[in-house]
């Protein structure tokens, strides 16, 4: 009678759907980021990253059309290990972090590619402009961490107009773009 109720039991969980589990992105561990660059007159890149941005996202490996992300970033945070240009940066030329101190990212939807790789489109507000976005993303691994936890991490490129998003300083036509680059691991919570 016990092995019949135990084989009913996991017949039943295994006939229980999976669902979708919430994750808050591990920036305490430092193990994400979203750094950027661009090109420096056509002769080599200007590299840089946002220091301070928090977030979370949900995620089921079976459903990833079902995913969402929710990104806030700190633009005051921008460091691109020169503090003058920083500053410039920050300035109402690029960033105008003192009217626009955060930019914010919030998914839409997933379309699948091959293996892990997905196109995440969603809402981007930057500078005071929102855009919609596509990111090019894939999976890059998920399971138990050492600590007793549960992980699942991302990467993801995008490139942006600067014009798009009302940044009008001219810095030659080799640098009308900025490429972001995004990693994101996340702890189940």
């Amino acid at each position: 009678m016990k092995k019949l109720l135990l084989a009913a039991s996991i017949t039943a969980m295994m006939a229980i759907p999976a669902q979708a589990a919430d994750y808050v992105i591990d920036t305490q561990g430092a193990h994400a980021f979203v750094q950027f660059k661009i090109s420096h007159l056509g002769y080599s890149w200007l590299h840089g990253r946002f220091n301070t941005f928090a977030g979370d996202f949900s995620y089921d490996a079976d459903k990833l059309t079902d995913a969402k992300i929710k990104l806030t970033i700190d633009t005051t945070s921008i460091d691109s290990n020169h503090a003058e240009r920083d500053k410039h940066l920050r300035s109402a030329d690029f960033l105008n972090v003192s009217k626009h101190p955060k930019a914010n990212f919030v998914s839409t939807k997933i379309v699948p590619k091959t293996g892990n790789e997905f196109d995440l489109y969603g809402i981007l507000t930057l500078n005071g402009v929102t855009k919609e976005v596509v990111i090019a993303a894939e999976k890059l691994g998920e399971g138990n961490d050492p600590w007793g936890g549960y992980r699942a991490g991302f990467a993801g490129t995008t490139t942006l107009t600067l014009k798009d998003f009302a940044i009008n300083t001219d810095l030659g036509p080799a640098s009308t773009t900025v490429q972001l680059d995004l990693v994101v691991e996340g702890i189940r919570k």
